[in-house]
């Protein structure tokens, strides 16, 4: 008989996994909100070190990939998707009252 380890059904786990593993024991500790909280001390910290110009640098990058990836077809349709999200959680006069504070609001300006 060769001298071999022995072998069982454990498998090596992978960074993904590994990282799921740790998130959700995070989660469970701290809440869901810790997230929240720890990325807007994370994005503070980097505009503090690179200026706000940074975050409309990446999110225009961002934006022509996406658009190179979906076509501009894709912005209509998330758009809309939106647009019903927004009137099933607020109604569908919603955007006619927003509509006319910022409308009164404009007023006031002038």
């Amino acid at each position: 008989m060769e001298n071999r380890p022995e072998q069982d059904d454990r498998h090596e786990m992978t960074v993904r996994e590994a990282g799921k593993l740790g998130g959700d024991a995070v989660k469970r500790k701290y809440g869901p909100e810790y997230y929240s909280k720890i990325g807007k001390m994370g994005g503070d910290a980097v505009s503090q070190v690179r200026g706000r110009e940074f975050f409309s640098e990446i999110g225009k990058k961002g934006g022509e990939s996406v658009r190179a990836r979906h076509g501009l077809e894709f912005y209509s349709e998330i758009g809309r998707k939106g647009g019903q999200a927004v009137k099933e959680r607020h109604g569908p006069d919603y955007f006619s009252r927003i509509g006319k504070m910022g409308g009164s609001a404009r007023k006031q300006r002038s």
